[in-house]
C-alpha cells in the first residue's frame, strides 16, 4: 500500500480513486462520477465489480453474503447498514445476494447465510455466520483488525 495515497474504489461507477489517507474523513468524492466515495452505506456489488472492489481497495472491505428469501438476513440488513455508518472511513462495508451471483458464493464456499466475511489486501482473513446486531458487527470486525 502506499504510504502518499489509498485506493478507494468508487461505489458507484467502480472507478478506482486515489485518496489521501488524511482526506479520508473529508468525504472525499469519486473523480469519475463526482459521488461520494464513502457515504455510510453498504455497497451492493455483484460478480462483475466483486473482484474489483475486494482486490483493488486498500480499505478492508466486509462483505455481507445474503439472499432475499432468509429471514435472518433481512433482519441483520438494518443491522448491517448500522455498521457501515459506524465503520466507515476505515473499513467499507459491501453486500453480495448470492442467489444473483451464485457462481461467486460458491467460489468463495459460502454454506450458511448470513456469513460474513473480512477482506484485507484482497484476501479473507475472517469469516463469521450467523445474524448479528450492528454493535456486535463493529466489535467483531475491530477485534479482527487489531
Amino acid at each position: 500500500m502506499s504510504t502518499d495515497a489509498l485506493h478507494i474504489v468508487c461505489p458507484h461507477c467502480h472507478t478506482t480513486n486515489r485518496v489521501a489517507p488524511a482526506d479520508l474523513g473529508k468525504a472525499p468524492d469519486c473523480g469519475k462520477c463526482h459521488r461520494a466515495l464513502l457515504d455510510g452505506h453498504p455497497v451492493e456489488l455483484d460478480e462483475s465489480s466483486f473482484d474489483r472492489h475486494i482486490g483493488r481497495s486498500h480499505l478492508p472491505v466486509l462483505v455481507d453474503f445474503w439472499a432475499p428469501w432468509c429471514g435472518p438476513c433481512r433482519m441483520m440488513a438494518p443491522q448491517f447498514e448500522a455498521a457501515a455508518r459506524q465503520l466507515e472511513p476505515q473499513v467499507r462495508l459491501a453486500k453480495l445476494n448470492t442467489e444473483e451471483a451464485q457462481q461467486l458464493a460458491a467460489r468463495h464456499q459460502i454454506r450458511s447465510i448470513p456469513t460474513m466475511a473480512l477482506f484485507v489486501g484482497g484476501r479473507e482473513v475472517a469469516r463469521q455466520a450467523g445474524a448479528m446486531g450492528a454493535a456486535d458487527i463493529v466489535r467483531w470486525v475491530r477485534s479482527q483488525l487489531g
